[in-house]
């Protein structure tokens, strides 16, 4: 396609064609949630639908698609088109209304007596339920450090490994995994795979692009941005029977999201570029930054040359390594609670990918059995400057080392 160098508004040629949604690249898809317009009002938001059942035709057909709202909803609809978009997905997308409804339908479908390999650092809710309640689904799972694929090798039982979950970068210890190679081994071995790119999001990696069958997003996080939406998706690359089955998880046992949050997600998907690029720099800047302080012992974030998954997610993470880091607090487990105790602009809060900073100890979360260090400060950078983070965090170190008198 010829461009022009004219000023914009003028032309020395024939206006070239318009390029359709799919050749779109992910900020404008996002910005203008694929283009849509409201066919009857022209509005350029979409309309919130919020209705429960729909009109059936005079023949008791549903010509317009639509049934009844708790399999399907036009507003949900339009904000999985546009995560469908954003990561490549030829299956689509489904919400659900929450993370955990999504990660465990992927579970539920498979079948009584598969085997599923997880990784040692994973969000710890999810690890677990699958610690309490796949043995009940008759699923045997086994716990591998996923930053090596040799491990996941030898963790395949041939004939009885189904499934492979990768969670990438790894919550909270930032453990990064090799999707491709991953995909690879799994395939090989007649198991799918699927990646938990929350701490990522589709505009830094696009995991079903390099090879895995579905992804999953706590929607809460990134994706909506704004700390007041529970939700979670799963896209997947492409239809076939297991895609069926979670067609009727969602719809059948009641867990898609609602359409008012559907309609906030839309609203955070259409910044989600410029959150995810803002919160990844100054992510980056703090770690840069802290990795030289003296009351910070070691800081896990894969955008550090020195991370031992540093290549790997150079390779597969594309503007950015994501916005979630942790340090290790140097005097150990007191001085990192007395460090969060101390700041004033961060907030002790649980959750990720919000457009304020959070800090958080998260062995205290976790509890027993956690591969977390009682040393270690999980940090989700928003979008303040980040030297004012980093002032009052160093502020907050100093304070917890200062001798009380």
């Amino acid at each position: 396609m010829s461009r022009s160098n004219a000023p914009h508004g003028t032309s020395d040629a024939a206006p070239s064609e318009a390029l359709s949604p799919a050749e779109w690249q992910p900020a404008t898809l996002a910005a203008q949630a694929l283009g849509r317009i409201d066919p009857v009002t022209r509005a350029v938001v979409p309309p919130l639908h919020l209705s429960t059942t729909y009109l059936r035709d005079p023949d008791n057909a549903y010509r317009s698609g639509f049934v009844y709202a708790r399999p399907d909803n036009a507003t949900t609809r339009e904000a999985e088109d546009v995560i469908a978009a954003l990561e490549r997905a030829e299956a689509g997308a489904l919400l659900f209304g929450s993370g955990m409804a999504a990660a465990s339908a992927v579970f539920c479908a498979l079948e009584r007596g598969d085997h599923v390999i997880a990784p040692e650092v994973m969000y710890w809710g999810l690890r677990r339920w699958l610690r309490q309640e796949a043995p009940r689904l008759d699923l045997a799972v086994d716990f591998v450090p996923m930053d090596d694929p040799e491990a996941v090798r030898a963790a395949i039982r041939p004939g009885k490994t189904r499934l492979v979950w990768i969670e990438t970068p790894g919550n909270p210890l930032c453990t990064v995994a090799d999707i491709a190679r991953i995909a690879e081994i799994a395939h090989a071995a007649g198991a799918r795979v699927a990646v938990d790119s929350t701490a990522a999001s589709p505009i830094l990696t696009r995991p079903l692009t390099l090879g895995a069958d579905i992804v999953m997003h706590s929607a809460t996080k990134i994706l909506n941005g704004h700390s007041d939406v529970v939700a979670g998706v799963l896209a997947g690359a492409r239809k076939d029977a297991f895609w069926d089955r979670l067609v009727a998880i969602r719809g059948g046992w009641g867990a898609i999201l609602g359409p008012f949050e559907a309609y906030l997600l839309m609203r955070g998907l259409r910044t989600l570029p410029l959150r995810a690029a803002a919160q990844s720099a100054g992510a980056l800047h703090l770690a840069q930054r802290l990795s030289a302080h003296p009351l910070v012992s070691a800081v896990l974030y894969p955008g550090l040359p020195d991370h031992p998954g540093h290549a790997v997610a150079a390779r597969q993470m594309t503007g950015g390594f994501g916005y979630m880091l942790s340090i290790r607090v140097a005097g150990g487990e007191a001085a990192a609670i007395e460090t969060a105790a101390r700041v004033a602009l961060w907030k002790r809060a649980t959750s990720l990918g919000g457009v304020e900073s959070l800090i958080e100890h998260r062995a205290s979360v976790e509890g027993p059995g956690t591969p977390c260090p009682p040393d270690l400060l999980r940090l989700s950078t928003g979008i303040e400057d980040p030297d004012d983070l980093l002032r009052d965090l160093d502020a907050a170190l100093t304070g917890a080392h200062r001798p009380t008198e």
